[in-house]
């Protein structure tokens, strides 16, 4: 039985070696513009939320999702996390593609957390994956507003969906601010330049 489980024992730590040897000396390819392995899929996002659920505090969001606090939610999304993310205009981001594991796509698929673990990840950010943390550059009212954002992205009222049409660069004028209306028309001219001659 000693045998066994010396020899188990020497086995686990030759594997483990093995395994630092192969990223220590560079075997593991550093490209962000590859394909997400299946493996990988399903380890990392598990792993994850795992950590997250294990280390965001139990606090409650001490805001309450009124036109107001949504909407200044919206206006911090659309200046800091549109251009990864999408908006309601940019729903799919080729940015937001080209990290490594991509970026999710809030416009597409909103985010489902406990709103406790979305703040989380707004202060914190998580390594390794070019997601910042938020604490330093934003107040702590303003990342419980993008939380509160976040957490109703998909359930908006008219009136927040219509200012976040308009600063993502949509049809609606005169509601919200920050907008980037501007680029909204840089680009449907240069999807008109970008059109076959027929």
């Amino acid at each position: 039985m000693s045998r066994f489980l010396i020899g188990f024992a020497t086995g686990v730590v030759l594997v483990l070696l093995a395994l630092v040897c192969y990223v220590r000396f560079g075997f593991v390819d550093p490209r962000a513009d590859r394909p997400m392995g299946a493996l990988e899929m399903k380890i990392a996002m598990p792993a994850l939320d795992a950590a997250v659920d294990r280390r965001a505090p139990s606090v409650q969001n001490p805001l309450q999702a009124t036109d107001d606090n949504l909407t200044a939610g919206m206006k911090i999304y659309q200046s800091n996390c549109a251009g990864c993310h999408g908006d309601v205009v940019h729903t799919h981001t080729a940015f937001g593609d080209s990290f490594y594991p991509r970026a999710p796509q809030f416009a597409e698929d909103a985010p489902d957390m406990p709103e406790n673990q979305n703040f989380y990840i707004v202060a914190h950010g998580v390594r390794l994956s070019g997601m910042p943390g938020w604490k330093t550059s934003l107040k702590e009212q303003e990342m419980w507003q993008v939380t509160t954002f976040l957490s109703h992205m998909d359930k908006l009222p008219a009136p927040v969906q219509a200012a976040w049409k308009s600063a993502a660069g949509g049809v609606e004028s005169g509601v919200g601010g920050g907008g980037s209306a501007d680029s909204g028309a840089k680009d449907e001219k240069k999807d008109k330049m970008e059109m076959p001659a027929h």
